[in-house]
Protein backbone atom coordinates (compact mmCIF):
# COMPACT_ATOMS: atom_id res chain seq x y z
CA UNK A 1 0.00 0.00 0.00
CA UNK A 2 1.39 2.93 -0.97
CA UNK A 3 1.85 6.57 -0.62
CA UNK A 4 -0.77 7.60 -3.61
CA UNK A 5 -3.11 4.89 -2.44
CA UNK A 6 -2.98 6.85 1.17
CA UNK A 7 -2.94 10.12 0.12
CA UNK A 8 -6.01 9.25 -1.99
CA UNK A 9 -8.13 7.76 0.97
CA UNK A 10 -6.80 10.96 2.97
CA UNK A 11 -8.00 13.91 1.02
CA UNK A 12 -11.02 11.84 0.05
CA UNK A 13 -12.22 11.50 3.92
CA UNK A 14 -11.59 15.22 3.87
CA UNK A 15 -13.70 15.59 0.51
CA UNK A 16 -16.61 14.65 2.75
CA UNK A 17 -16.14 16.02 5.91
CA UNK A 18 -14.06 19.04 7.73
CA UNK A 19 -11.64 17.49 9.70
CA UNK A 20 -10.78 13.99 9.83
CA UNK A 21 -8.70 12.25 12.99
CA UNK A 22 -5.86 10.58 12.87
CA UNK A 23 -7.16 7.54 14.64
CA UNK A 24 -9.66 7.29 11.98
CA UNK A 25 -7.77 7.07 9.19
CA UNK A 26 -5.63 4.57 11.13
CA UNK A 27 -9.16 2.42 10.97
CA UNK A 28 -10.06 3.43 7.66
CA UNK A 29 -6.71 2.78 5.31
CA UNK A 30 -5.29 -0.18 7.60
CA UNK A 31 -1.59 1.43 8.73
CA UNK A 32 -0.29 2.62 12.01
CA UNK A 33 -0.48 5.87 13.45
CA UNK A 34 3.07 6.99 12.72
CA UNK A 35 2.15 6.23 9.32
CA UNK A 36 -0.73 8.44 9.03
CA UNK A 37 0.81 11.19 10.91
CA UNK A 38 3.89 11.23 8.41
CA UNK A 39 1.62 11.10 5.71
CA UNK A 40 -0.34 14.31 7.24
CA UNK A 41 3.00 15.93 7.44
CA UNK A 42 3.79 15.32 3.91
CA UNK A 43 0.04 16.54 2.86
CA UNK A 44 0.27 19.90 4.52
CA UNK A 45 4.25 20.49 2.77
CA UNK A 46 2.14 20.06 -0.72
CA UNK A 47 -0.67 22.21 0.88
CA UNK A 48 -3.13 19.96 0.30
CA UNK A 49 -4.57 20.26 4.13
CA UNK A 50 -3.48 21.67 7.40
CA UNK A 51 -2.42 19.61 10.61
CA UNK A 52 -4.59 20.06 13.77
CA UNK A 53 -3.57 18.15 16.91
CA UNK A 54 -4.81 14.60 16.52
CA UNK A 55 -5.58 14.94 12.58
CA UNK A 56 -5.96 17.37 9.52
CA UNK A 57 -8.27 20.22 8.22
CA UNK A 58 -9.10 21.08 4.50
CA UNK A 59 -7.64 24.14 3.24
CA UNK A 60 -10.68 25.39 1.19
CA UNK A 61 -9.50 26.36 -2.68
CA UNK A 62 -6.34 24.43 -2.57
CA UNK A 63 -5.57 23.71 -6.57
CA UNK A 64 -3.93 20.36 -6.14
CA UNK A 65 -6.75 18.85 -3.85
CA UNK A 66 -9.08 19.25 -6.85
CA UNK A 67 -7.45 16.80 -9.29
CA UNK A 68 -7.35 14.25 -6.40
CA UNK A 69 -10.86 14.79 -5.94
CA UNK A 70 -11.28 14.41 -9.55
CA UNK A 71 -9.24 11.46 -9.53
CA UNK A 72 -11.74 9.79 -6.85
CA UNK A 73 -15.06 10.75 -8.81
CA UNK A 74 -16.28 7.23 -10.63
CA UNK A 75 -13.19 5.61 -9.30
CA UNK A 76 -14.10 1.95 -9.80
CA UNK A 77 -14.85 2.34 -13.11
CA UNK A 78 -12.00 4.50 -14.45
CA UNK A 79 -9.85 1.70 -13.17
CA UNK A 80 -11.79 -0.81 -15.58
CA UNK A 81 -11.78 1.65 -18.34
CA UNK A 82 -7.52 2.10 -17.36
CA UNK A 83 -7.08 -1.54 -17.50
CA UNK A 84 -8.83 -1.89 -20.67
CA UNK A 85 -6.77 0.66 -22.25
CA UNK A 86 -3.29 -0.62 -21.05
CA UNK A 87 -4.48 -3.86 -22.91
CA UNK A 88 -3.99 -1.76 -26.09
CA UNK A 89 0.26 -0.83 -25.22
CA UNK A 90 2.66 -3.49 -26.67
CA UNK A 91 5.95 -4.14 -25.98
CA UNK A 92 8.26 -2.23 -26.87
CA UNK A 93 6.30 0.71 -27.81
CA UNK A 94 6.33 4.53 -26.93
CA UNK A 95 3.09 5.71 -26.14
CA UNK A 96 1.48 9.25 -24.99
CA UNK A 97 0.11 9.79 -21.40
CA UNK A 98 -1.92 12.79 -20.98
CA UNK A 99 -2.73 14.52 -17.53
CA UNK A 100 -6.56 13.12 -17.16
CA UNK A 101 -7.10 11.01 -13.75
CA UNK A 102 -8.37 7.97 -16.19
CA UNK A 103 -5.67 8.00 -18.44
CA UNK A 104 -3.31 7.64 -14.74
CA UNK A 105 -5.51 4.58 -14.12
CA UNK A 106 -3.54 2.45 -16.91
CA UNK A 107 -0.10 3.03 -14.92
CA UNK A 108 -0.32 0.03 -12.82
CA UNK A 109 -1.02 -2.17 -15.58
CA UNK A 110 2.09 -0.76 -17.45
CA UNK A 111 5.08 -1.57 -15.11
CA UNK A 112 6.18 -4.50 -16.69
CA UNK A 113 6.54 -3.97 -20.10
CA UNK A 114 9.82 -2.84 -21.91
CA UNK A 115 7.99 0.80 -23.19
CA UNK A 116 8.90 4.37 -23.05
CA UNK A 117 6.17 7.17 -21.67
CA UNK A 118 6.15 10.46 -22.68
CA UNK A 119 3.72 12.31 -20.09
CA UNK A 120 2.61 15.73 -18.93
CA UNK A 121 1.40 14.21 -15.67
CA UNK A 122 3.34 14.51 -12.39
CA UNK A 123 1.46 11.74 -10.86
CA UNK A 124 1.78 9.47 -14.65
CA UNK A 125 6.02 9.92 -13.10
CA UNK A 126 4.95 9.00 -9.68
CA UNK A 127 3.19 5.73 -10.49
CA UNK A 128 6.07 4.55 -12.56
CA UNK A 129 8.62 5.07 -10.56
CA UNK A 130 10.82 1.95 -10.05
CA UNK A 131 9.57 -0.24 -13.47
CA UNK A 132 10.93 -1.44 -16.65
CA UNK A 133 8.95 1.79 -18.08
CA UNK A 134 11.28 4.49 -18.93
CA UNK A 135 9.68 8.09 -18.82
CA UNK A 136 10.20 11.12 -20.59
CA UNK A 137 8.59 13.90 -18.41
CA UNK A 138 7.62 16.95 -20.68
CA UNK A 139 9.03 20.29 -19.87
CA UNK A 140 7.37 23.38 -19.89
CA UNK A 141 5.18 25.46 -16.93
CA UNK A 142 4.09 23.81 -13.92
CA UNK A 143 0.05 23.81 -13.95
CA UNK A 144 -0.50 22.74 -9.46
CA UNK A 145 -4.03 22.60 -10.14
CA UNK A 146 -3.61 19.86 -12.85
CA UNK A 147 -0.19 18.85 -11.11
CA UNK A 148 0.60 19.08 -14.75
CA UNK A 149 3.07 20.82 -17.12
CA UNK A 150 1.56 22.50 -20.06
CA UNK A 151 2.76 25.96 -22.16
CA UNK A 152 4.09 26.22 -25.21
CA UNK A 153 7.60 24.89 -24.20
CA UNK A 154 5.79 21.65 -23.61
CA UNK A 155 3.82 21.37 -27.08
CA UNK A 156 7.19 22.44 -28.32
CA UNK A 157 8.78 19.55 -26.94
CA UNK A 158 5.77 17.22 -27.79
CA UNK A 159 6.49 17.93 -31.33
CA UNK A 160 9.88 16.82 -30.95
CA UNK A 161 8.50 13.35 -30.65
CA UNK A 162 6.61 10.30 -32.47
CA UNK A 163 4.81 7.73 -30.81
CA UNK A 164 2.58 4.57 -32.09
CA UNK A 165 0.22 5.68 -29.63
CA UNK A 166 -1.44 8.66 -27.26
CA UNK A 167 -3.93 8.26 -24.67
CA UNK A 168 -5.70 10.86 -23.62
CA UNK A 169 -8.88 12.24 -21.55
CA UNK A 170 -11.68 14.25 -22.93
CA UNK A 171 -14.32 16.67 -20.78
CA UNK A 172 -16.87 15.76 -22.94
CA UNK A 173 -17.70 13.54 -26.14
CA UNK A 174 -20.29 14.26 -28.16
CA UNK A 175 -22.58 12.41 -30.31
CA UNK A 176 -20.59 12.83 -32.99
CA UNK A 177 -17.40 11.61 -31.42
CA UNK A 178 -15.94 15.51 -31.04
CA UNK A 179 -14.00 16.04 -28.37
CA UNK A 180 -14.34 19.05 -25.72
CA UNK A 181 -12.38 20.46 -23.18
CA UNK A 182 -13.03 22.93 -20.37
CA UNK A 183 -9.00 24.16 -20.48
CA UNK A 184 -7.35 25.93 -23.71
CA UNK A 185 -4.09 24.30 -22.27
CA UNK A 186 -4.80 21.13 -21.57
CA UNK A 187 -6.41 20.68 -25.85
CA UNK A 188 -3.66 21.43 -26.90
CA UNK A 189 -1.63 19.33 -25.25
CA UNK A 190 -4.05 16.82 -25.80
CA UNK A 191 -4.13 18.02 -30.02
CA UNK A 192 -0.36 17.76 -29.94
CA UNK A 193 -0.28 14.43 -28.75
CA UNK A 194 -2.85 13.51 -31.15
CA UNK A 195 -0.82 15.07 -33.76
CA UNK A 196 2.27 13.21 -32.91
CA UNK A 197 1.11 9.57 -32.71
CA UNK A 198 -0.10 7.20 -34.87
CA UNK A 199 -3.23 6.00 -33.28
CA UNK A 200 -5.23 7.87 -30.62
CA UNK A 201 -7.20 6.64 -27.72
CA UNK A 202 -10.11 8.58 -25.92
CA UNK A 203 -10.81 7.26 -22.06
CA UNK A 204 -13.58 8.31 -21.11
CA UNK A 205 -16.25 7.18 -18.13
CA UNK A 206 -19.76 6.71 -18.91
CA UNK A 207 -20.27 10.65 -17.28
CA UNK A 208 -18.38 12.04 -20.44
CA UNK A 209 -20.32 10.65 -22.81
CA UNK A 210 -22.81 12.30 -25.07
CA UNK A 211 -22.23 16.13 -23.81
CA UNK A 212 -20.62 19.22 -25.25
CA UNK A 213 -18.17 21.16 -23.28
CA UNK A 214 -16.58 24.83 -23.45
CA UNK A 215 -13.86 24.03 -26.22
CA UNK A 216 -14.24 21.48 -29.35
CA UNK A 217 -10.92 20.69 -29.61
CA UNK A 218 -10.85 17.52 -32.01
CA UNK A 219 -13.19 16.12 -34.92
CA UNK A 220 -11.18 13.58 -35.88
CA UNK A 221 -12.46 9.93 -35.23
CA UNK A 222 -10.87 8.66 -32.07
CA UNK A 223 -10.98 5.05 -31.04
CA UNK A 224 -12.87 5.57 -27.20
CA UNK A 225 -12.45 3.40 -24.10
CA UNK A 226 -14.49 3.68 -21.69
Amino acid sequence: MGFEYRKRKILNALAKKEVVEVASLVEEIGVSDITIRRDLAALEKLNLLKRTHGGATKIEGSPIVNFDLKSNQNQAEKEKIGQKAALEVKEGEVIFIDCGSTTLQMCSHLKHLNIKVITNSLPVVSALQNCQVSVNLIGGELDQKRQAIHGKMAEWHIKQYHAHKAFIGADAIDKEGHLWAISETEAEISTAMITQSDKAYVLADSSKIGKKGYLKFSTETHEIIS
